[in-house]
């Protein structure tokens, strides 16, 4: 083959190749140590003290739900931390009505300074040595502390567990799709990653921490645009293990307009990116060597995207200019179709296996796959525009400057 064809199949291959090494990884690990529904009432009445620390910017449609969520816990030793972001709805007076009738509920405000400083709010004010972040707009499953508290008590060397987030907006097709991905991707991707030894990062929806590791570590990063990301990388940097609980399941509202996800996916692509830059030096680093299998699949997936975008502007160009660089004719077409099968193949056990896995977790979920068996291509699709445009922005980034951002639509 010409240098050209192994170029092509580069492009068109690496999905599906990562997609069957996520796959073989997440079937190990949902083999040997997943444990389905495994908490009892001595599990629900743990001494271990948990604060639920609740960030908030503009969740007054939201938060009332939460709350009432929250309260019903099937877990006894807990209180609530409700932080107002410097709010401009009622969220402020929401919350302070629920802390002035609810004991295990305290309100705490500060001004509009980012959700990672928020978090570093509550921590100065948490009483719990296990301190469990959700979002304002989430609705944890009532056995969902118990799973996280029984996980991180296992090992000292646990820093955070990253539950199972679960999309509860399916009135559009764009919020039945996100259903697949996490599914099939996030879910998947989580448990290979488990097997590799470290994840990239926690689900910020929902995530365990334990009190004195991010202590150690310094708390949140307020400069970075995802905090979850962060945090991530600085707790396994300072030795601490990050580990996945599915059975912690946690449901979100997620974004059900174009516009909407775009921004999301641009903001966390960005924050990937910034992690990168951060980090990369330290963890080349031999003594972070379980690092590198992570670093290898960042750096593979940049270069995949811009290697795709480049044929992409030299094919245009060669036929604007007719310059003929590019040497169709010579083309083996048997390679572009042998790759798209394959890959189709994949994706399609892709979705076999996590809807085996996740029907476990979540009763009916083959009636939102029926609207997505193609959604890994929009995935990749949108990892690929993402990654080009943020990653240079997040080379050139200004340090220490507050990374505050405003969530996109919620759903319809």
């Amino acid at each position: 083959m010409m240098p050209f064809d192994w170029i092509v199949v580069y492009v068109l291959m690496y999905p599906s190749i990562v997609a069957l090494l996520w796959l073989i990884a997440a079937i190990y690990y949902h083999i040997l140590h997943e444990r389905i529904g495994h908490v009892t009432d001595d599990d629900r009445s743990a001494a271990t003290k948990v604060t639920i620390m609740v960030p908030c910017y503009n969740e007054g449609s939201n938060i009332d739900e939460t709350i009432q969520h929250l309260l019903s816990l099937r877990y006894d030793n807990y209180d609530v931390l409700l932080i107002n972001d410097g709010s401009s709805d009622d969220t402020a007076q929401i919350i302070d009505n629920w802390a002035a009738r609810e004991s295990k509920i305290k309100a705490l405000h500060q001004k509009n300074q980012g959700k990672a400083t928020a978090l570093n709010n509550g921590l100065e004010h948490a009483t719990g040595d296990v301190l469990v972040c959700i979002d304002g707009d989430a609705v944890l499953d009532y056995d969902a502390i118990a799973y996280l508290v029984k996980a991180i008590n296992k090992s000292e060397k646990i820093g955070v567990i990253t539950g199972n987030p679960r999309v509860r907006n399916r009135s559009t097709i764009l919020g039945r799709l996100q259903v697949t991905e996490f599914s099939s991707i996030i879910g998947l991707l989580k448990r290979a990653q488990s097997i590799y030894g470290t994840i990239f990062t926690i689900s910020g929806v929902i995530g365990a921490f334990r009190k004195s590791a991010i202590q150690a570590v310094g708390g949140w990063s307020p400069d970075m645009i995802t905090e979850d990301i962060d945090v991530s990388w600085k707790l396994q940097m300072a030795g601490y293990d990050i580990v996945f609980e599915p059975n912690a399941l946690c449901w979100v509202l997620m974004p059900e307009t174009i516009r909407g996800l775009f921004k999301q996916r641009l903001r966390w692509a960005q924050g990937g990116a910034e992690v990168f830059f951060k980090y990369i030096f330290r963890a080349c680093q031999f003594k972070h060597r379980r690092f590198w299998p992570l670093l290898l699949e960042y750096l593979t997936t940049v270069l995949w995207a811009y290697s795709l975008i480049g044929l992409l502007i030299l094919g245009v160009v060669d036929q604007v200019l007719m310059l003929h660089l590019m040497h169709y004719k010579d083309f083996d077409f048997n390679i572009l179709r042998g790759s798209n099968f394959i890959t189709v193949c994949v994706f399609l056990l892709q979705f076999m296996v996590s809807l085996f896995i996740d029907s476990h977790y979540e009763r009916g979920l083959w009636r939102s796959f029926i609207w997505c068996i193609w959604y890994p291509f929009a995935y990749w699709t949108i990892n690929l525009i993402t990654m080009v445009w943020t990653f240079p922005k997040a080379f050139f980034r200004k340090k220490g400057r507050l990374a505050v951002w405003v969530s996109p639509d919620r759903g319809v």
